[in-house]
């Protein structure tokens, strides 16, 4: 299985960016996929995740401001992130295979950083 970031970057505070991770050797359309974070000194956390059927799960810090969806037709999935702020900092990693809690497979990262 390989998962394949890009998207990341520097944006202001308020600006937008969209992640996006390509999933190949496995079969996507019938698994959960989701989007993690981890700041300097602090343990890797869940952003957003989304299940075979669409349904959608998100931390509380981002509600709102990100929507994660799919497309079964690219083994693709997406992180729009909208409003961003200095703490939305972090290496952001994509998963797949877990939807409430994360599956066994991680991307390499994105480094996403929020500063003026």
């Amino acid at each position: 299985v390989q998962l394949v970031e890009s998207g990341g970057g520097l944006v202001q505070p308020g600006g937008s960016l969209r992640l996006s991770c390509a999933a190949s050797g496995i079969t996507f359309s019938i698994n959960g996929m989701g989007w993690y974070r981890q700041a300097p000194g602090k343990q890797r956390e869940l952003v957003a995740t989304i299940s075979s059927g669409g349904n959608t799960n998100y931390a509380d810090s981002v509600k709102g401001r990100f929507a994660i969806s799919r497309d079964n037709t690219k083994n693709t999935f997406y992180l729009q992130m909208n409003s961003l702020k200095p703490e939305d900092t972090a290496v952001y990693y994509c998963n797949a295979g877990g939807y409430f809690s994360p599956g066994v497979y991680w991307g390499q990262g994105t480094q996403v950083t929020v500063s003026s």
